[in-house]
């Protein structure tokens, strides 16, 4: 049997050069962490700026005059109304109401720009051609890298090389050119700290990265730490905590169903969403923190007394707050804070609490902030 060939992104060559430890991802040949280690990447990411590929995501284009209203028929979230260069999350939901992909829209000039997770892109890229290409026309962008500088660092980094940037706020976008290179920069990210990401022609990536790496406050971050950062942050990763047996309401993302579309309806899974906002959903996704050392992985059970709950989604040790966290879902009448669980890890039950998220506050910068 032939071994699996893995893809590379344009940066593969700079991560060995670095020493990283590369593993399979989404089918990508990418760096889980560097010869610091993952601890020492997440504490610089929260304490600095940190430098991550994620070029192995999807970025698309939606062309037309009717692209805002055809993606709106898709995602529960307001698409018509995205303003210039404003970013908004979205759910792309199938016709159960379970969540297909989560995803970044941003408004520019003449199109809409999305970012989709790397594991989804290509039956993203279908569904999109399939629901909406009589609409508009659908555009992958495999040409392009993406590259995320995070931290509370990063914006002196990148304001060093790209003035201007400074001036974006969380969740806004703009264009930016560096050493006559284009670039697409949005003030989002995935670690719950202040940050980038930058979208850019593939050719040019490495160039580009070696350029934010060199500034003293930036270095290079694994898979690892990305993983360890958003879960700190209470965010939620598809294929994890995110199916296509999980709806918008029960994984807790009201924000991402607004009360218009609530009220009119007009996306896949309507109906069932909708009647959970409205009813009550019959789990919830929960944040837990468990009393010693030992962390809860994914696929462990969760139990109030002698009754399981639920199952946790995603788990780790918490380098911010030393003690192990998790997400998972459980039972509704079982999510108030505070409240005592257990959680099966290798046959020994663990005590628990189920804890607010995000486990370490976001600091991004909003308007006026």
């Amino acid at each position: 049997m032939s071994a699996v060939v893995l893809q590379q992104t344009p940066l593969h060559g700079l991560h060995v050069e670095l020493g990283a430890k590369m593993v399979e991802f989404a089918g990508y040949s990418m760096p889980v962490n560097y010869p610091d280690g993952i601890i020492a990447e997440h504490k610089h990411c929260r304490s600095a700026a940190a430098l991550f590929d994620v070029s192995h995501m999807g970025q698309l284009r939606l062309v037309g005059d009717a692209a805002a209203q055809a993606l709106e028929s898709l995602v529960p979230v307001d698409v018509i109304d995205l303003g210039l260069h404003k970013q908004r999350y979205a759910l792309l939901t199938n016709p159960q109401g379970g969540i297909l992909d989560d995803l970044m829209i941003t408004r520019r000039e003449s199109d809409l720009m999305l970012i989709v997770n790397a594991a989804c892109k290509d039956a993203d890229t279908r569904h999109l051609i399939q629901s909406i290409a009589g609409r508009c026309t659908v555009v992958p962008m495999p040409e392009r890298a993406l590259l995320a500088l995070q931290g509370p660092k990063a914006v002196d980094a990148l304001s060093r090389l790209v003035p201007g940037v400074e001036a974006l706020v969380f969740m806004t976008a703009g264009a930016f050119i560096l050493d006559g290179v284009p670039l697409w920069i949005s003030r989002s990210g995935y670690t719950g700290e202040d940050g980038f990401e930058i979208s850019l022609p593939a050719e040019a990536a490495e160039a580009i990265a070696d350029k934010l790496a060199a500034q003293p406050e930036v270095k290079p971050i694994g898979l690892g730490a990305r993983d360890s950062l958003r879960l700190e942050a209470g965010l939620p990763l598809y294929g994890h905590d995110l199916d296509t047996d999980i709806d918008p309401a029960i994984a807790g993302l009201g924000f991402a169903v607004p009360k218009r579309r609530r009220a009119e309806g007009g996306f896949p899974g309507a109906t069932t969403i909708c009647r959970h906002f409205a009813e009550g959903a019959p789990k919830k996704r929960i944040g837990l923190i468990l009393s010693g050392r030992l962390p809860a992985r994914e696929g462990a059970k969760i139990f109030d007394g002698d009754t399981e709950i639920g199952v946790v989604t995603s788990g780790g040790f918490s380098p911010s707050l030393q003690v192990p966290i998790a997400m998972g879902y459980v039972a509704a009448g079982t999510t108030e804070i505070n409240k005592p669980l257990t959680i099966d890890v290798r046959g020994k039950r663990l005590d628990a609490v189920v804890a607010p998220m995000p486990f370490v506050p976001h600091r991004y910068v909003r308007q006026g902030s």
